[in-house]
């Protein structure tokens, strides 16, 4: 089956208000309790920033999948207070701060997660964005750069204990 039959199975779009439930289990479920996001900062997110909400919807079940949010910004280095005070979201930052890369288990090793970056770099780049910054631990960094994402190195986030590369995928230039 090719990448674009797999992909098929998937519709991509901005979460809607009554899937916040599902977005917060699938947290929970994606990452361990130091690092998920807590249900009430995932429900000040999806109010403040719904629109730089994606989420995958498997067309079979009519449930998310997987999903990728963040939050815009007119800073360029990313810092910790933005997985904890929505009231960061900037509408007219040219920057994207992801928090947050979410596929369940059963979708995982199928291309979902790579999918949903890339929707999200076309739909962010129709936006006029410049550039999406994420923190990743040193395990994922391989992945991102398959997705064309740079390791400035060491993050300056202690998020959950843990030390973090921060990733760069510049989307336009200027």
């Amino acid at each position: 089956m090719s990448d674009t039959d797999r992909m098929a199975r998937f519709t991509f779009r901005t979460i809607q208000p009554e899937e916040l439930s599902q977005a917060i289990a699938i947290e929970q479920e994606c990452f361990p309790p130091n690092e998920a996001c807590s249900p009430k900062s995932m429900e000040a997110r999806v109010a403040a920033a719904s629109d730089l909400f994606l989420v995958a919807i498997d067309k079979t079940t009519g449930k998310i999948a997987g999903f990728l949010n963040g939050l815009s910004t007119k800073e360029t280095v990313f810092r910790d207070e933005f997985f904890t005070d929505a009231g960061l979201q900037d509408a007219e930052g040219k920057t994207i701060m992801l928090l947050g890369l979410d596929v369940l288990p059963e979708y995982r090793g199928q291309g979902l997660a790579r999918e949903i970056v890339n929707q999200y770099i076309k739909r962010e780049k129709e936006g006029g964005r410049k550039l999406l910054l994420l923190t990743c631990l040193p395990e994922k960094v391989e992945m991102y750069q398959k997705f064309g994402f740079r390791d400035n190195g060491i993050a300056n986030s202690s998020w959950g204990g843990e030390e973090w590369h921060e990733m760069a995928y510049v989307i336009s230039e200027g």
